[in-house]
């Protein structure tokens, strides 16, 4: 049950809002992409870790990636903040469940 991952000196938590810049080849070419969104889970143990990020798209749409901490095509990691309230669970799945719209 691993909830912190370290990545070039800086630690990362569950519930934290990070922005993950990793590369994507098309061709011949290589351009960044960023990724941004809470980390949702960590799995895995030491050399093995991915985390898994997810984001909200328009129209209630979310998105989930999975990216393994050593790969060589994550570019960087910031971490834009915290959580709101301190996180007590190591996987935060229940922020999967989609919010009932009110009209």
């Amino acid at each position: 049950m691993a909830i912190k991952i370290t990545y070039k000196d800086q630690e990362f938590s569950v519930g934290d809002s990070v922005r993950v810049n990793y590369k994507i080849k098309e061709k011949d070419k290589e351009r960044l992409q960023a990724f941004d969104g809470v980390i949702l889970a960590i799995k895995g143990l030491g050399e093995n870790k991915n985390f898994v990020v997810q984001k909200h798209a328009s129209d209630a749409v979310n998105v989930e990636r999975i990216f393994p901490i050593n790969s060589p095509w994550i570019d960087s990691i910031k971490k834009l903040r915290g959580p709101k309230v301190k996180i007590r669970r190591s996987k935060l799945y229940y922020l999967r469940d989609p919010k009932a719209k009110t009209i």
